[in-house]
């Protein structure tokens, strides 16, 4: 695209943003324009705004790599666009030794991610990397690769950051292999380079390139061993890149928590400060606190699919879930948005894990969902005692009237036709799923109850 023409318009009115008329300068109240947007400042934004939401639309998978590229140094951004990436049907995959470029690389309908992105993998020995890719080919294995870039260029942190994050393992899937043979490879490698520069050389060194696989076939190596569990390997890589890339511990249930919870954490910041939530995270990290009068209390770092927040559990509530805090355990907690000079937490008033939580599911025609008698009658069959419910509603942490839906069990709605079931409202969560299911099929509706995760 390309502007095509201009036409003057001659002196033009500005305006300040923080005020509610367009003026040049208002001097009879004291006003001057402190931003002074004029209209072709207003257009250029305009313009580039459309630009974006193109190339947004039409070339996604390009799009995002280019924003993933921008903020590769800013983790919580990172984890973010992964996360819209993952919800526009983009599948980010990990590094690659042989495909990866600097940074994240569109391929196809997914993105690779990028080798700077990499701790312990500095400029160095990526530059090394795509040069000698590019002027032998791809690697062909562990020993190929020590082979062609000797330690100054590739040490062995940075072989283990390779290795650990899964950029070798179209080479040899078995991590815990690989770590296994890196020392005796680096070394046959670094014996097999001084033989060559003193002439001496391995026989098939002199057979030309249609032996370069022998030649590699005499590298040796360990005993097999198994590989590393799922949960090493994404341990790993956490360290190593600030977050989970070949999975995540919270992915098989993704779909589930967005019903159940569909608050993300990265939008905990955006919420209001009254709002009771309901999330489902993992425990990253755990600080203990005692208070001055001796109780004990914690600070949590919790993380979804989204991004992080910090949450703090206080004495109340720490003596009813201290034993569930452990790091890396999958939980559903229930709290309030708090804000203190600038920072947002999350204050927790319970949680479970996620192997313990439940919900109750209800079918609904179409007609049924739309009729009010009907849905009254479903209220009354999962609440027979509102005054009661009532009187107990609130919670003393908050000290607002609010419905408490502490460790209660969520109620969902399949509704004809509709792709995706409906979670409703935190007044209609019941104590106990086998008596709401009884009261509901009493009460002539279809209901179930389901774990959240499967065993």
């Amino acid at each position: 695209m390309k502007i095509v023409g201009r036409k003057s318009l001659g002196l033009q009115a500005v305006f300040d943003i923080g005020l509610a008329q367009d003026h040049n300068f208002l001097l009879d109240k004291g006003y001057i324009a402190s931003n002074c947007f004029n209209k072709s400042h207003s257009v250029a934004y305009g313009y580039v705004t459309y630009q974006t939401a193109y190339l947004k639309a039409n070339y996604p998978v390009e799009y995002m790599a280019a924003l993933l590229s921008s903020v590769s140094g800013d983790q919580d951004k990172v984890q973010r666009y992964i996360a819209n990436c993952r919800s526009m049907g983009i599948q980010v995959l990990p590094p690659d030794v042989n495909s990866s470029g600097e940074d994240f690389t569109p391929r196809g309908q997914q993105i690779l991610f990028g080798l700077a992105a990499i701790k312990n993998l500095g400029a160095g020995p990526i530059a090394a990397i795509l040069q000698a890719r590019q002027q032998d080919g791809d690697f062909t294995s562990l020993a190929d690769l020590c082979s062609r870039l000797d330690s100054r260029s590739l040490n062995k942190k940075a072989l283990e950051a390779l290795i650990q994050t899964g950029a070798l393992d179209l080479l040899e899937p078995n991590r815990h292999q690989l770590m296994n043979d890196l020392d005796i490879t680096m070394e046959w490698a670094s014996r097999r380079a001084k033989e060559l520069a003193s002439g001496q050389g391995n026989l098939f060194d002199f057979f030309g390139e249609s032996s370069n696989t022998k030649t590699f076939d005499t590298a040796p190596t360990t005993n097999r061993v198994q590989d590393y569990s799922s949960q090493e390997k994404l341990r790993m890589e956490k360290e190593l890149l600030g977050f989970y890339i070949s999975d995540h511990p919270l992915s098989v249930i993704s779909r589930s928590a967005r019903v159940m919870a569909p608050i993300n954490l990265c939008d905990i910041p955006d919420s209001s400060e009254t709002k009771t939530v309901t999330a489902i995270a993992l425990i990253l990290d755990i600080k203990a606190v005692t208070t001055k009068k001796g109780d004990q209390m914690a600070i949590l770092q919790l993380e979804d699919l989204t991004g992080s927040t910090e949450a703090v559990v206080f004495p109340k509530t720490f003596d009813k879930v201290k034993h569930l805090l452990e790091k890396d355990k999958r939980v559903m907690v229930w709290g309030k948005i708090d804000r203190r000079d600038e920072q947002t937490q999350l204050i927790i008033d319970n949680m479970q894990p996620i192997e313990a939580v439940r919900m109750v599911r209800v079918e609904l025609t179409r007609e049924q969902a739309s009729d009010r008698q009907v849905l009254q009658q479903l209220k009354t069959a999962l609440n027979p005692n509102p005054s009661y419910s009532n009187s107990n509603q609130g919670n003393s942490n908050y000290g607002r009237n609010e419905p408490d839906t502490s460790a209660k069990i969520p109620v969902i709605a399949a509704i004809e036709y509709m792709p995706k079931l409906v979670r409703l409202g935190n007044q209609f969560w019941v104590e106990d799923e086998e008596t709401a299911v009884k009261a509901l099929q009493q009460a002539g509706f279809k209901a179930s109850y389901d774990a959240l995760v499967t065993k």
